[in-house]
Formats: structure tokens, C-alpha cells, sequence
């Protein structure tokens, strides 16, 4: 089993920034892949980032999120520059075993959420 927390949320304004945290304990932490997702309200939850070898992005953040991670720690970050309301949602930090589809839901655990408000 992994267990995940995510830690970071709040309110912040257009334009201001955020750094995510998702604490991960459990089973080998390094060689899992890491993702985060999101959801708003009334939508479907989409792909925000993930991290393995390399790094994915989806298109509405590329260029203004960034996704670590701290092996030491077994955690992942997802630092958020340049935020517009629409990125207001619950984000969501899961991890898988294989390495594949990154970018699906198809994740094996999945933490709590924390919620991030942009407002305007």
C-alpha cells in the first residue's frame, strides 16, 4: 500500500503562486510514478501533471506549473506560478507502479485532495 497526503492549498490571488506537497509513505516510493489531477466543480477530473523518468504536463498548465520530487523526502511538488481562476479546483496527488499512461486516471492510489481558489 501507498499512502498519500497532499498539503499546500488555499487561496490565492490571479497571477499569485502555490507550491503543492504530497507526502508519500509506504511502499518504494522512487520507482513509482507520481502524478497530480484536478477537478472543479461540476467537471470531470483532468491530468495536471506526473513525473518518472520525465515530466508530462497538461496543455492548460504547461509553461506555469513544475513537477519534483524529493526522493529523500518521498515527496512530490507541484509548484503553481501564474494562476488564473480556472485553475480553482481540488487537486488531487496519485501514484502508480507502471509506467505507463502517465497522463490517464488509471492511477493505483490516490490521496485526499487540498483545495486551491484562485480569486479575481
Amino acid at each position: 500500500q501507498v499512502q498519500l497526503v497532499e498539503s499546500g492549498g488555499g487561496l490565492v490571488q490571479v497571477g499569485g503562486s502555490l507550491r503543492l506537497s504530497c507526502a508519500a509513505s509506504g511502499r518504494t516510493f522512487s520507482r513509482y510514478a507520481m502524478g497530480w489531477f484536478r477537478q472543479a466543480p461540476g467537471k470531470e477530473r483532468e491530468f495536471v501533471a506526473a513525473i518518472r523518468l520525465k515530466t508530462y504536463y497538461g496543455d492548460s498548465v504547461n509553461g506555469r506549473f513544475t513537477i519534483s520530487r524529493e526522493k529523500a523526502k518521498n515527496t512530490v511538488y507541484l509548484q503553481m506560478n501564474s494562476l488564473k481562476p480556472e485553475d480553482t479546483a481540488v487537486y488531487y496527488c496519485a501514484s502508480k507502479e507502471s509506467p505507463y499512461g502517465l497522463t490517464t486516471l488509471d492511477y493505483d492510489y490516490w490521496g485526499q485532495g487540498t483545495q486551491v481558489t484562485v480569486s479575481s
